[in-house]
């Protein structure tokens, strides 16, 4: 596990987790295991795949690891 935040977009979650920790991801081939630490759900995919667009940008990332840093403390064994 290499403590980096992975975000991405899906119809199956626990699908796309099983094949990340699988190796059968080539971006996350060398980051297992994947642990999920939060997730966010739309009914729309537009709404969602928009979502993860801004999740990836400067702003997303920092806004998530603010929300999630008492997370990221305890996935990093701080």
């Amino acid at each position: 596990m290499d403590h980096n935040l992975y975000v991405g977009c899906t119809r199956d979650l626990k699908k796309r987790l099983t094949f990340h920790n699988a190796g059968k991801v080539a971006s996350t081939l060398d980051r297992k295991p994947l642990a999920l630490i939060h997730y966010e759900a739309f009914i729309d995919q537009r709404d969602a795949f928009a979502r993860e667009q801004w999740l990836k940008s400067g702003w997303g990332r920092n806004h998530l690891q603010k929300t999630l840093r008492h997370t990221l403390k305890i996935q990093a064994g701080k």
